[in-house]
C-alpha cells in the first residue's frame, strides 16, 4: 500500500494476552464429531464437526468495556440444544480486514525497528483496510454483503469529519460499529469480526485456494513494504498470497472502488467454492489455522450457525452492494474522499436491511426507464454494430440514457444485468426488455450507471 497512514494520538491497544497457563489450558478447544445417528444438521446432513470451548468467545483477542460491548446486540442469534446450528433471526455482522504496519501501532515489535521495509504485523490496531457489513436473513433466505469504501467521509464521534477507516484507530470495533451505524440509517450491528491480512491469506490456503478471473495483467512493486504483485489476466487458481495480490492492487483508474469490485469477484468465487457441507466439516481445522489472526465476539456456536446458513443459501440469493456515493472533487476537501449519497443509502437500507416501512421499502426504487442510466459492457469481442443493435432494442423500450462503457474483461456465456446500486426492479425490467440474460446484484459494473449490461455470448447467439 502506498496511501499515507496516520497514527492519531490517544490510540489505545485493544489486544490483550492471557499469561496464565492454567487459564489458557481451560480455554483449549475440544473438537468432536457429532454422531451419524440421524441427527439433522446443516443441509440435511447427519453429523458435523463442532468447535467447543470452555470460553464462549475463544476467538476474541480484544477487551471491550461494558459500554463498548453494549454497542453490539447481545441477544442470542442461534438456537439451543440440537438446533444450535440454526439462525433464529436476521443478523448483521461488521467485518473489518486489517493491514497493519509498524507505524500503525503504538508499540511496534522491537525486531521491526531495524528493518529496511515495513513488515505486516499480526495486529488489529490501525486503519481498517476492508469494511463489509454482512446480513444473514433466515426470513428472506438471503445474504447481503455491503462494501463500505474505506475513504467514506463521515463524522466520527469526538473526532470530527474523517475517513471512516480511522474509526478503528480511535476506538476499535465498538466505535467503528457505531460510526457505520450512523452512516447507514441507524442499522443495528450484532457482532463484529476483524481479520488480519496474514490470516486472510492463510484462510484462502486452508480453503484450497480460489478459482477467479483476473481482469487484467497486474504488476506493482513496493520495496518499502515488500509488496510485489505479478498476476496475469485470465481464469486462474490463486493461492492465498496470489489472492491477496489481487485484493490489494489499487493502481487503476478507480483506485479503491476498483479494489472493492475485485473484492466482490473474489468473494463471489470463494462463496461458490467454499460454502459446502464438506467445508463445514473442516471448519474446526480452518478456525484453528487462523485463530491467531482473527478477533470476533462471535461464539463458535454462532459461527457454525452462520456458516450453516450460508451452505443452505442459494448463490443467487447472495447479493453484493456498495455504499452509494461519488469521488470528491479536486480541492473540494482537505483530502480525497468517497462522499456518500444519503438518498441512495436510504433506499438501499430500506430494501436490503429492512429499515423503514414496507411502503417505503419500494418507494422510489424502480425508476422511469427514461431516467435509468444504462451502461453496456461487452465481454464477447463483438463489433460495435452488434452493441448498437442492443442499444436500439433498449431505446424502443423507453430507455434514453444509454452509453457504451469499457469492456468487461471476463468472457461471459450468459449476459449479466447488474443492479449496480441494488435497484433490482429496474434491472429486472431491462432483462425482460432484452429477453435474455440474468439479473445479478453486485457493484462490479460501471459506477456511473444504475444498471450495467455485461453482454455475454447468449446475445451473439440471438443476433447470428
Amino acid at each position: 500500500m502506498t496511501s499515507q497512514r496516520t497514527s492519531p494520538e490517544g490510540k489505545r491497544s485493544t489486544s490483550s494476552k492471557n499469561n496464565n497457563p492454567r487459564k489458557a489450558k481451560t480455554k483449549r478447544w475440544l473438537w468432536f464429531t457429532l454422531g451419524m445417528g440421524g441427527i439433522a444438521m446443516v443441509s440435511g446432513m447427519a453429523g458435523a464437526l463442532l468447535a467447543v470451548s470452555w470460553d464462549s468467545t475463544p476467538l476474541q483477542h480484544s477487551h471491550l468495556s461494558a459500554t463498548e460491548a453494549s454497542v453490539f446486540d447481545g441477544d442470542r442469534i442461534s438456537g439451543d440444544g440440537l438446533k444450535f446450528s440454526q439462525l433464529t433471526r436476521p443478523v448483521n455482522i461488521l467485518l473489518l480486514g486489517m493491514s497493519v504496519l509498524p507505524p500503525d501501532v503504538k508499540n511496534p515489535p522491537p525486531e521491526t525497528k531495524n528493518l529496511r521495509y515495513q513488515v505486516q504485523l499480526n495486529s488489529f490496531e490501525g486503519l481498517s483496510d476492508v469494511m463489509l457489513l454482512l446480513r444473514f436473513d433466515p426470513e428472506t433466505k438471503k445474504i447481503v454483503i455491503l462494501a463500505i469504501p474505506r475513504d467514506t467521509r463521515i463524522e466520527i464521534e469526538k473526532h470530527g469529519l474523517k475517513k471512516i477507516n480511522a474509526a478503528n484507530v480511535y476506538g476499535g470495533p465498538a466505535l467503528t460499529a457505531k460510526t457505520v451505524s450512523n452512516l447507514l440509517d441507524g442499522v443495528g450491528i450484532d457482532r463484529y469480526v476483524r481479520i488480519n491480512i496474514l490470516g486472510m491469506g492463510q484462510l484462502i490456503d486452508a480453503l484450497g485456494g480460489v478459482n477467479v478471473y483476473v481482469p487484467r495483467d497486474m504488476n506493482y512493486r513496493d520495496d518499502s513494504q515488500h509488496l510485489y504483485i505479478h498476476l496475469k489476466a485470465g481464469e486462474q487458481h490463486l493461492n492465498g498470497d496470489q489472492a491477496l495480490q489481487l485484493l490489494r492492487f489499487r493502481h487503476d483508474a478507480l483506485g479503491d472502488i476498483g479494489r472493492i469490485q475485485r473484492q466482490q469477484l473474489v468473494l463471489r468465487a470463494l462463496i461458490n467454492q467454499a460454502l459446502t457441507p464438506k467445508t463445514l466439516t473442516e471448519l474446526p481445522q480452518i478456525l484453528n489455522t487462523i485463530k491467531d489472526h482473527i478477533d470476533t465476539n462471535l461464539t463458535v456456536e454462532e459461527l457454525v450457525a452462520l456458516f450453516g446458513f450460508g451452505v443452505q443459501t442459494k448463490h443467487s440469493n447472495m447479493q453484493m452492494l456498495m455504499v452509494p456515493g461519488r469521488f470528491s472533487n479536486l480541492k473540494e476537501f482537505d483530502a480525497s474522499y468517497w462522499v456518500p449519497n444519503q438518498s441512495g443509502i436510504d433506499k438501499l437500507m430500506s430494501q436490503y436491511f429492512s429499515l423503514g416501512s414496507i411502503a417505503q421499502s419500494h418507494s422510489g426504487i424502480s425508476k422511469d426507464p427514461a431516467q435509468v442510466r444504462v451502461a453496456i459492457q461487452d465481454s464477447t469481442g463483438s463489433n460495435n454494430a452488434h452493441l448498437q443493435t442492443l442499444v436500439r432494442m433498449l431505446e424502443k423500450s423507453g430507455y434514453r440514457n444509454i452509453f457504451i462503457s469499457r469492456t468487461w474483461s471476463q468472457p461471459l456465456d450468459v449476459t449479466h444485468v447488474v443492479a449496480q446500486d441494488g435497484d433490482t426492479d429496474s434491472a429486472a425490467l431491462i432483462r425482460n426488455s432484452l429477453g435474455f440474460g440474468e439479473v445479478t446484484v453486485e457493484s462490479t459494473g460501471n459506477i456511473s450507471s444504475d444498471v450495467s449490461v455485461q453482454v455475454g455470448k447468449d446475445w451473439l447467439r440471438l443476433v447470428n
